[in-house]
């Protein structure tokens, strides 16, 4: 099994089109693709105005509100309340806007590829000594794990390597803190735990399509 640890505090914050907000983008596949050629992408939005969101023709979205009390979407024309750790599932091709009645908030964004990827993303609650388990399956699935909160520590699998440290380290040297906002990428056949006390999302995008 192949991990790769994400670190938030590494992240170069991407200021949007319209100046409504910045985005860090946590993995993507294939790594330099544009909307157009998309497979996946998770990344986490911090929205600070009112305004419309761009279009993404032929991607479907997944949004989870991480940070803040509520945020409204209204996607064409049907409105949406979230709160937090609520999740909304749209379409990319959808007229989308949002408004920020309590202030700026930030999201965890899911978007995939329709025809080429499809995926899901939920919160979990990790509590008391019994680890979350993570079992990814094989045959085209990835899972992003990322950090809602502090209080969570990444262990088992077969190795873990750093995004921007480059060498694999021991399994057991892994077995470290994850600050908040921090994700680790699974690619590959097998198990992570997530032991500690916080709040964790869970992403599962399964690479061989919606068809």
């Amino acid at each position: 099994m192949s991990q790769t640890l994400v670190r938030w505090s590494q992240l170069k914050a991407v200021p949007w089109k319209n100046g409504g907000g910045v985005m860090r983008v946590l993995a993507r596949e294939p790594a330099a693709a544009t909307s157009d050629e998309l497979d996946w992408s998770v990344s986490i939005a911090e929205i600070e105005a009112d305004g419309p969101f761009s279009a993404f023709p032929g991607v479907d979205r997944v949004f989870m509100l991480i940070g803040g009390t509520e945020l409204f979407l209204d996607v064409d024309g049907t409105p949406h309340r979230l709160s937090s750790s609520d999740t909304l599932a749209f379409s990319g091709d959808a007229v989308t806007t949002c408004r920020l009645p309590a202030g700026p908030v930030r999201a965890l964004n899911l978007m995939t590829g329709r025809g080429r990827a499809m995926g899901t993303s939920r919160a979990v609650e990790v509590a008391g000594a019994g680890a979350h388990q993570v079992t990814v399956r094989d045959g085209g699935e990835v899972v992003v794990l990322v950090a809602l909160t502090g209080g969570l520590v990444l262990g088992g699998g077969d190795g873990l390597h750093g995004l921007h440290g480059g060498a694999a380290m021991n399994a057991l040297d892994a077995l470290d803190a994850l600050d908040a906002l921090d994700a680790v990428l699974v690619d590959a056949s097998g198990s992570v735990a997530v032991t500690g006390n916080g709040l964790l999302a869970e992403i599962r995008i399964d690479r061989r399509g919606a068809a």
